[in-house]
Parts: structure tokens; C-alpha cells; sequence
């Protein structure tokens, strides 16, 4: 009975034993479907993100907005993924603007001041004229004092501001006649965006000032709602206002940025590692963005050109200048933009001088 009891024991033992074996791999590591803790941790959730722009495909924002589609895509492995929706299919640059605000939206790129003052009114001291005589003046200024200076301005309206990219200096065209200096604007019909400072420019230079969505201007042009707009260059051409227009002046009022904003909850809700991808990609877009644009202008004034336009390449610009001088010390520029940041800017303006 006793050798009868150690048999079955000893068979019992060798069974387990033989179990053990091969419930390990062979080299004593615990095998993946083993459901033990040392399995690697779930892959993070895929985050999506909407991208609004005005402009169609081709426009400065738009470039700007698939550039950091791209490169975020790029950064995370595709954890996170962006879809650019231009020709304002989410709306106008307004509505975009407060969409990024009340986190209906993540995220946009639009005229820095445009729309974009209505939230953060010191962003219109881009629109104080002829600050900037290159770009390199406009992208120091940009990149190391307007971007730090505004940033809890934007952050106080519930957006996180990324960076600056380009639209490029503004130039008036219209219907009527040659621009060659100042007295020339007086009585045209211009369109501008809806900020109070395009209405001091307006009355400055003597021109009546329209405000239109930028999505309607092709047809107000061809139409003559209005004589005539002012955009840079790239914009003219892409959205073919020189289909509409006769005559331009490149007098480079102002520099038109863009301003790259992401709604500041989904941003601070994104891990360390995420906002770097973030902060990465938005950088990389600027960039980016700024040397497309700029290499594109050349030849799209010879397109201008090309379709008709006569255009004044050597305004008085000095007349411009003096018109306008006094414009940041009007009550109703002071009311939106103190007139010692248009002097910071200056001052800014002057360090990169000195730093040539």
C-alpha cells in the first residue's frame, strides 16, 4: 500500500514538474502572453486635432497649418495627427480665433493683426506703419520680444500662442489708378481687415476704409464693391485678386505676420513630452513657412505682373511715412496699443541694427 502511495506521489510531482516547464521560455524569461506585470504599458490614446485656416490651399496659412501637420505626425509616430481644414470651412478668421478660445477648436493660423486684436488688442502694433524695413528686422523682433512679451496676454484669453509665420509686407492694389506716394490713396475705396488701426491707416492716407471677410474680397473686387485691398504678395497672387485688380503700389506698409494658436487647456492637458512635439513642430513651421513664402515671391510678382498689373516697384515711401507718422499717438490707436510698445519695438527694431 505504502509503494502504492509513493508511485502515484512521485508521478504527481514529475507531472508539476514537467507543467513548470513548459510554462517557462528557455531562457527563463516570462513569455508575452504570459499576462505577467512585466508586459510592456497600453500604447498612449491617439489624439486628432482640426488645423482652421482662411486661405485656400496654396495661401501663406494654409502652408503654414500642413507644415505642422506633417511634422507633428512626424515627432509622435503618429500618436498625434492634425487635419488642415482651409477656405474657411470652420469659418472666418474671427470665428476661428474664438473657436481656438472656447476650445472648440484646437487650433489655427491666422493674421496676427486681424481678427486676432479683438482678443489680444496689443497684437495690432504689427499694424502700426512702416515699423520694419526687412523681414529679418520683422522675424528678430517676432521671435525674441513679441513672442515672450504676449504670451500671457494670449494664455489670459485662453489660447496658447506657438509662433509667428509670415503673410510678408502689405502693398495696396485697386481699380482706379497708379499709386506712386500718399496723396495718391486719397478717396479709393479700400478693403481692410477689421481692426480699428486699418481704420486710423485709412484716415491717415485719406482712402475709405471697407471691411470684407477675406473670403468674399475676390468677388467684391471683380465686382467693385470696393476699388481695391491690400495684402502681400503671396496673397494677391493666390487668391488671384490680380485676376481683379489693375494697378498695385509696393509700399510695404506693414509686415503681416500670422500667429499659430492652439487652445491653451489642450495644451496643458498634452504630457511634457506631447508639448514638446508641440513646441517642436510649430517652430519647424515658421520656418518653414517663412522660407516658402519668401522663395515663392519673386516669381509670383512676375505672375502679377504677367497677368496686367501695373506695378509701382519705387513709391514715395517717405510720403507714406510722413502721412503716417503720428499714427501710434492718436487716442484711438493709444485706446489699443500703448504707445510704449510701438516704442519697444523700435527699440527691438534698433538692437538687431546694432547686432548686424
Amino acid at each position: 500500500m505504502m509503494k502504492k502511495f509513493l508511485s502515484v506521489t512521485l508521478a504527481l510531482a514529475m507531472t508539476m514538474a514537467l507543467l513548470a516547464g513548459c510554462g517557462s521560455s528557455s531562457n527563463g524569461t516570462t513569455p508575452a502572453n504570459s499576462g505577467s506585470s512585466a508586459s510592456s504599458a497600453p500604447a498612449a490614446k491617439p489624439i486628432t486635432m482640426k488645423i482652421a485656416t482662411t486661405g485656400n490651399e496654396k495661401h501663406q496659412s494654409t502652408i503654414a497649418a500642413q507644415a505642422f501637420a506633417d511634422k507633428i505626425a512626424e515627432l509622435s509616430g503618429g500618436q498625434i495627427t492634425a487635419t488642415v481644414y482651409p477656405n474657411s470651412q470652420l469659418g472666418s478668421e474671427r470665428e476661428a480665433t474664438e473657436g481656438v478660445k472656447m476650445g472648440s477648436l484646437e487650433m489655427t493660423v491666422v493674421t496676427s493683426d486681424g481678427a486676432v486684436p479683438s482678443f489680444v488688442p496689443e497684437t495690432q502694433v504689427l499694424s502700426i506703419p512702416y515699423m520694419f524695413e526687412s523681414k529679418e528686422e520683422a522675424y528678430y523682433v517676432l521671435d525674441n520680444f513679441l513672442q515672450t512679451e504676449l504670451e500671457p496676454k494670449f494664455e489670459a484669453q485662453g489660447m496658447k500662442h506657438l509662433a509667428f509665420c509670415e503673410l510678408g509686407f502689405r502693398h495696396f492694389t485697386n481699380n482706379v489708378k497708379e499709386i506712386t506716394c500718399a496723396a495718391d490713396m486719397k478717396g479709393l475705396s479700400i478693403r481692410v481687415q477689421e481692426a480699428p488701426i486699418w481704420f486710423a491707416l485709412a484716415d491717415s492716407l485719406g482712402f475709405i476704409a471697407t471691411p470684407i471677410a477675406f473670403n468674399e474680397l475676390y468677388t467684391a473686387l471683380q465686382q467693385g464693391t470696393v476699388d481695391g485691398q491690400e495684402n502681400p504678395i503671396a496673397s494677391i497672387s493666390s487668391s488671384a485678386f490680380d485676376e481683379v485688380q489693375k494697378y498695385m503700389c509696393m509700399d510695404g506698409h506693414t509686415y503681416a505676420a500670422e500667429s499659430i494658436l492652439m487652445n491653451l487647456n489642450f495644451y496643458n492637458n498634452l504630457t511634457v513630452e506631447q508639448q514638446g512635439w508641440v513646441d517642436e513642430a510649430a517652430a519647424y513651421a515658421r520656418d518653414y513657412q517663412r522660407e516658402t513664402v519668401t522663395s515663392m515671391e519673386a516669381e509670383m510678382l512676375e505672375s502679377i505682373k504677367a497677368h496686367g498689373v501695373i506695378v509701382c516697384e519705387n513709391p514715395d515711401i517717405q510720403s507714406f511715412k510722413d502721412a503716417t507718422a503720428d499714427l501710434y499717438l492718436q487716442d484711438s490707436v493709444t485706446a489699443l496699443v500703448d504707445p510704449e510698445l510701438t516704442e519697444a519695438v523700435r527699440a527691438a527694431v534698433a538692437e538687431y541694427q546694432a547686432k548686424k
